[in-house]
């Protein structure tokens, strides 16, 4: 099932992953690991750790049997993705992606791969306004809705958001998905949570 592993110390130095799935994202296959996130932030980084998380995960991947283990990415390095560069040296390789740059990575250990369900690549929304696709998985996703929610009211900015609350929502969403998901005026934007600079720019398109 579900796995998070930290390490025991006082900062961010985890692992977080589950099989694809259960997994409450987007994408399709039989027997992988999807990792939500591998994280090692400030004085630990450097040190190994993070090689060692992934190692972890790895083994875990093979000792249960598993085809593969995948992740998702983008062309362009996300602040919000696991470094889908320090994937690859594990030999993750891309075996899907979407017209607007972001890409499913996974490393396979019997020639099969997942991909993103069809409807991750639609990309758009019929809601014009800013739409929040969210679960609460992740820790930092209640205070940045909480801060959309204050600059949307303030400004008078229509804003939707939108729980993704069982796993089939996850599944059908209409965008890629990694706890996170933003439309503006029917686009897709990004899979990042935003601070309030990247919310102005959004809102200036």
């Amino acid at each position: 099932g579900y796995v998070f592993r930290k390490l025991n110390a006082k900062g961010v130095v985890f692992i977080e992953y589950a099989p694809l799935e259960t997994a409450w994202v987007p994408v399709i296959g039989d027997n992988y690991y999807y990792i939500y996130c591998l994280w090692v932030a400030g004085p630990y980084k450097g040190k190994g750790y993070a090689k060692a998380l992934m190692e972890h995960c790895l083994a875990d991947a093979r000792t249960h049997g598993k085809s593969g283990v995948c992740m998702l990415g983008a062309e362009k390095q996300k602040a919000w993705l696991s470094d889908q560069s320090f994937a690859r040296k594990f030999g993750f390789e891309v075996v899907d992606t979407t017209d607007n740059g972001y890409e499913l990575l996974a490393l396979s250990f019997d020639g099969t791969t997942p991909q993103f369900a069809h409807n991750a690549k639609k990309q758009r929304v019929e809601n014009q306004a800013l739409t929040v696709y969210y679960d609460m998985q992740c820790p930092f996703v209640p205070g940045n809705l909480e801060m959309i929610r204050q600059h949307c009211e303030a400004h008078g900015v229509p804003a939707d958001f939108i729980e993704v609350n069982t796993l089939r929502k996850a599944k059908e969403l209409p965008c890629v998905f990694n706890n996170w998901g933003v439309f503006y005026k029917g686009r897709f934007e990004t899979v990042n949570l935003l601070d309030a600079a990247a919310l102005e720019r959004i809102l200036k398109k």
